[in-house]
């Protein structure tokens, strides 16, 4: 399991349009469990979507959401999944949620649904969580942002 921390170097850290670019948009390839949501986008349609306890959508359609409207991100974990996992399987687990998971501070790093293969997490606005199965993935967004920190190293400090 690999994953990633952002708390330095940007003016905002929980848009996602510019972590989807950092990850080469393969949030496509997933399925996306949105839960634990404080988000504040000014489309109703939107508002309504992500004011639920959990939202489903596919990459697809998160990544049109958000050309559409990149707004930010307060809390919110989204839980990607193969595109083969359905739903009813994913519902038989916990809802991932943010605030008060120490799971994300802990070694050896994992994924909070057993199902997922990615987890983003926006926290409090003022940091993004990446944490995948894919060392690819981790390893473009920290390309893409130099300051980002490899979280198994910052859990250990």
């Amino acid at each position: 399991m690999y994953g990633a921390i952002l708390r330095k170097g940007e003016e905002y850290y929980t848009y996602l349009y510019k972590i989807f670019t950092g990850i080469n948009m393969v949030q496509k390839d997933y399925n996306w469990l949105i839960t634990d949501i404080i988000a504040y986008p000014k489309t109703k349609e939107y508002q309504d979507l992500f004011s639920k306890e959990y939202c489903w959508l596919s990459g697809e359609e998160l990544t049109n959401i958000i050309e559409k409207e990149d707004f930010q991100w307060i809390w919110g974990v989204l839980s990607g999944f193969e595109k083969s996992i359905d739903i009813k399987e994913i519902l038989n687990h916990s809802l991932p949620y943010t605030d008060h998971y120490e799971g994300f501070w802990k070694n050896p790093l994992s994924l909070q649904h057993p199902l997922a293969s990615i987890e983003i997490v926006a926290w409090d606005s003022s940091l993004s969580l990446i944490i995948s199965k894919s060392k690819q993935i981790i390893d473009n967004f920290r390309l893409t942002f130099p300051l980002s920190e490899d979280l198994e190293i910052y859990n250990e400090s």
